[in-house]
This record gives C-alpha cells, sequence and structure tokens, in this order.
C-alpha cells in the first residue's frame, strides 16, 4: 500500500472539494482524510494500491466543476491507521 501526502492548491475551498474527493477515493477504494487549511488550499492523505492513488492524483488535477487547481504539492506519507476515507 502506498500513501501521498497533497497540498492542493487554487480554488478549492467553498466549491465542494473535500465532499467530491471523499467520493472519488471511495470509489477507487482509498484510504485517508481530507481537510480545509486556513490558507484556501485543502490538504490530504491517501492510501491505496499504486493504480489507484495515481488515479486520483490525476482526478485531483480537474477537481469538481466549480474548482480550478493550480497545482498539487505532493509527498509520501504514513499509511493512515483507519480504515476508509474521511472528511476532516
Amino acid at each position: 500500500m502506498n500513501a501521498r501526502h497533497l497540498r492542493i492548491e487554487g480554488r478549492v475551498q467553498g466549491v465542494g472539494y473535500r465532499e467530491w474527493m471523499v467520493r472519488e477515493a471511495t470509489r477507487l477504494g482509498l484510504s485517508g482524510w481530507v481537510r480545509n487549511l486556513s490558507d484556501g488550499s485543502v490538504e490530504a492523505v491517501v492510501a491505496g494500491p499504486e493504480p489507484a492513488v495515481l488515479a486520483l492524483l490525476t482526478a485531483c488535477r480537474r477537481g469538481p466543476r466549480m474548482a480550478r487547481v493550480d497545482g498539487i504539492v505532493e509527498s509520501f506519507a504514513e499509511v493512515p491507521d483507519t480504515p476508509g476515507f474521511h472528511r476532516r
């Protein structure tokens, strides 16, 4: 199982990005969490099989319909202890 820490920048708050990401990650069978940061970005930890993690990363570059993703800062992360994908 692989895990990534993501910081998604752009117009990603107030557009349903977290809810969209929970749906996408759950559909792909991933574990982790997503939350808003005070600087207007979204932070997430995503864990699962590499093909599913890469599929979510590709989807995150688009995001939901009203979002505008300017960039994603990505690094490796520890695999979360809790199963499922949750909004924090």
